[in-house]
């Protein structure tokens, strides 16, 4: 049975690879437009690949989040807007999982197999612009949401708004088309290009009760907080893919197209030892990275596998390795993004090449919530023995 599950990752695996050859052909001509990826999306809803993380039970795939965020990972080596919109797709479907009734979460899981539904994000905790009003039996929603990565071309909105009735901070999902929600074309960042994170703009849409999954900032067991360690290792691999994507176009450049300085005493670039030591000083910081990286992802699929039973201290020590691995894979790959000009040249910096995008997506993606509040949670684990407590981003 294991030999079978293994032959099926790996099939979703190399399905992921051939996808992201394709996606590689036309990234540098959409990362210079920005933009809706729509045709890269419908080859994803075309794939399957949307069906990774549900259960086989309601018609998904049943694969683990090993497996889920190594494909993300793959796509994010050649796009990683297509990584960050396909991965977020895999952390809203979840949301009724985490947060609703087992009726929620049967419910969702059977209506994105049946519809090949496509997940956005659009929770954005830290912006409480939007409000749920009661009226009769249904509610009504108003309000506006940032950073709503992969809004546009999307099925399901996940939300979260304050209640006004109780003051919580409600999760509910939606349908992206229902009158009265706005999806602004308004993400026009340095990086990210075509992962429409704008803003959606709520007026007076009907919200039904059964829409309604849970309150988010009111949580009673740590399987309830998951969603932050499986964002946050998501954002790791999407960071390390990046770094390793990077890295590879370098090796391609240096190999075919670095031409040796004149006083290097080499006929080859692929022969100076500066070049030689800057690659090899790269390979070991992402071989660090990837393992760190690999690691979390084996404690974030045992904890998810406990689900209600996840204990606080099991929750914590999952959160503390995804965290290093976070700071790890952004550390190695804003450096690694940055010196690979140093290995190239100064005509790599040529903007038919696209090399830039690789910093400029990462640099973009790095600043989703700051760096030092998680070495501060490792210093206050390394100095005092406190694991990470639970919040929207830990």
């Amino acid at each position: 049975m294991q030999l079978v599950e293994t032959r099926e990752s790996e099939d979703y695996i190399v399905l992921a690879k051939s996808l992201a050859e394709e996606f590689a052909q036309t990234a540098i001509a959409r990362d210079t437009k920005g933009g809706t990826p729509k045709q890269e999306r419908d080859r994803l809803r075309q794939s399957n690949l949307l069906k990774l993380i549900i259960p086989k039970e309601y018609g998904g795939l049943g694969q683990n989040w090993i497996v889920t965020l190594k494909v993300t990972r793959e796509f994010a080596k050649v796009d990683s807007s297509i990584a960050h919109i396909f991965s977020y797709h895999h952390l809203g479907v979840v949301v009724p999982h985490i947060f609703g009734s087992v009726e929620q979460k049967q419910r969702y899981y059977l209506e994105t197999i049946h519809n090949n539904w496509f997940w956005c994000n659009a929770l954005n905790p830290l912006d409480k612009r939007t409000t749920l009003t009661p009226e009769n039996n249904h509610f009504r929603l108003n309000g506006i949401k940032s950073f709503c990565s992969g809004s546009q071309d999307s099925d399901i909105l996940p939300i979260t708004a304050t209640n006004q009735t109780t003051g919580g901070l409600n999760i509910l999902a939606i349908p992206t088309q229902r009158e009265g929600v706005t999806v602004h074309d308004d993400w026009n960042n340095m990086g990210q290009r075509q992962t429409d994170s704008g803003s959606v703009t709520f007026e007076n849409v009907l919200v039904y009760s059964h829409e309604i999954l849970g309150i988010r900032d009111k949580s009673s067991q740590p399987f309830d907080t998951i969603r932050a360690c499986l964002t946050q290792l998501n954002l790791a691999n999407i960071y390390l893919g990046i770094a390793q994507g990077a890295f590879e176009a370098a090796k391609i450049y240096t190999k075919t197209s670095t031409k040796p300085w004149l006083t290097s005493g080499v006929e080859d670039a692929t022969q100076d030892p500066y070049i030689i030591q800057h690659y090899g000083n790269m390979w070991v910081d992402l071989q660090a990275a990837k393992s760190l990286t690999d690691q979390a992802g084996e404690l974030l699929q045992a904890a998810w596998e406990k689900e209600w039973s996840l204990s606080a201290e099991q929750r914590g020590e999952c959160a503390l390795a995804i965290t290093t691995a976070k700071v790890a894979a952004t550390r190695v790959g804003l450096d690694v993004t940055n010196r690979i000009f140093e290995v190239m040249g100064a005509r790599a910096t040529s903007a038919k090449y696209g090399f830039d995008r690789y910093w400029r997506n990462l640099r973009t993606f790095t600043l989703h919530d700051p760096v030092d509040y998680k070495v501060k949670d490792i210093g206050n684990w390394a100095l005092n023995d406190r694991l990470p407590k639970p919040d929207f981003y830990s």
